[in-house]
C-alpha cells in the first residue's frame, strides 16, 4: 500500500470518519479500514476493479463505489494540510531558498509542467480527449517545490489541449498573471544589476513571462552564458519530471488507461497527489528512498 502500518493507521484516523457507515439490522457494513485498504491497493497496484472484487470478495459495483467515495474522502481530509499552496511571501521565499540550495537556481519558486493521465475514451466526446501522443487523456497541470512535493495542481482539462493553453485557462495561470498568489516582488541578487523577479521554470511549450522562465531557443552557435543558463534551468525544471515519475511509479493505476468516468479519474488523481505529499512529508524514507529519483 506504499506506506508503513503506522502511516496507514494515522491516515485511517483522518479519513475513517468520512467513510464509516452505520450498522443496520440486516447486515454489518464494510469497515472503514477495509474500504481504505482496498482503495490504496487499487491505486498502488493498478489492478482492475474486477480483480479487486475477487481479491476482497466484494461486488464489482460496490468496489467501484468504495473507490470513488474513498478517493473523494482522502482529498477532503488531506488537501488543506498536505496540498497547501504558499500563503505569503515568506513561504514562497522558503521554496526559493531550497531551489538555490539544492539545485543552484536563484529566485525559483517552483517547476511547472503538464502530465497526460491516460483514460479510455469517454462516450460521446469525439476527439476532445485525444492528445498529440496518440491516446485519450485528461491533463494534470502541476507545480512542485525543490523536494518533489506538489504545491498547486489543476486536473481535468481535455487531452487535446496543450500545456500552455491549459495553464492560460486555469485558475493558477490567471492568479499568476494577476499576481494574486502572494509571490514576492523582485529583489536584488548577487551578480545582477537590476532586481531579479521570482518565477517558475518550465519547458519550451510555455510562453516567456516575468513569472515564468524557459530556456534560450536552440541555435547552432549558442554562447557559453546561454549554455550554462539552459543547463541550470533544465536541472531545476527536471524536479517536476521526477515528481511525476515518483507518482506514476508508486501509484501504478497511472501506468495504463484508467477505465472510469472523468469525475472518478479526477478523484483518483486528486487522492494520489494528496497521498504522495502525505507520504513525502511523513514517511519519505520508505516511500521515496535515497537513490530512487534522478
Amino acid at each position: 500500500m506504499r506506506m508503513s502500518p503506522e502511516s496507514f493507521d494515522y491516515l485511517l484516523t483522518l479519513v475513517g470518519p468520512l467513510i464509516s457507515r452505520e450498522s443496520t439490522k440486516f447486515r454489518e457494513p464494510i469497515s472503514a479500514a477495509e474500504r481504505l485498504a482496498l482503495t490504496l491497493r487499487y491505486l498502488a497496484s493498478g489492478n482492475s476493479q474486477q480483480s479487486m472484487s475477487f481479491a476482497y470478495r466484494i461486488g464489482r459495483t460496490t468496489v467501484c463505489n468504495i473507490i470513488q467515495e474513498t478517493c473523494s474522502a482522502i482529498w477532503q481530509a488531506l488537501k488543506d494540510k498536505y496540498l497547501r499552496a504558499p500563503k505569503n511571501t515568506e513561504e514562497w521565499k522558503s521554496i526559493s531558498e531550497e531551489f538555490l540550495t539544492v539545485w543552484n537556481f536563484p529566485h525559483c519558486i517552483g517547476a511547472i509542467d503538464g502530465k497526460h493521465i491516460a483514460i479510455e475514451c469517454p462516450s460521446n466526446t469525439g476527439s476532445l480527449y485525444h492528445n498529440y501522443k496518440g491516446f485519450f487523456s485528461v491533463v494534470l497541470m502541476a507545480i512542485c517545490d525543490a523536494r518533489y512535493t506538489f504545491t498547486l495542481i489543476n486536473i481535468g482539462d481535455y487531452g487535446s489541449n496543450n500545456d500552455s493553453g491549459v495553464l492560460g485557462n486555469s485558475e493558477i495561470g490567471k492568479a499568476l498573471a494577476s499576481n494574486t498568489l502572494g509571490v514576492p516582488d523582485p529583489e536584488t541578487f548577487e551578480g545582477f544589476e537590476k532586481p531579479l523577479p521570482y518565477y517558475l521554470v518550465g519547458d519550451d511549450i510555455f510562453g516567456l513571462q516575468i513569472w515564468l522562465q524557459r530556456s534560450y531557443p536552440r541555435s547552432r552557435n549558442p554562447s557559453e552564458d546561454q549554455q550554462i543558463f539552459n543547463y541550470r534551468l533544465s536541472r531545476a525544471r527536471r524536479v517536476i519530471e521526477n515528481t511525476f515519475g515518483i507518482l506514476r511509479a508508486r501509484w501504478r493505476v497511472f501506468s495504463g488507461p484508467i477505465r472510469a468516468s472523468i469525475e472518478t479519474v479526477v478523484a483518483m488523481t486528486q487522492a494520489a497527489i494528496c497521498l504522495h505529499n502525505f507520504l513525502r512529508q511523513t514517511n519519505s524514507a520508505s516511500y521515496c528512498p535515497t537513490g530512487f529519483v534522478d
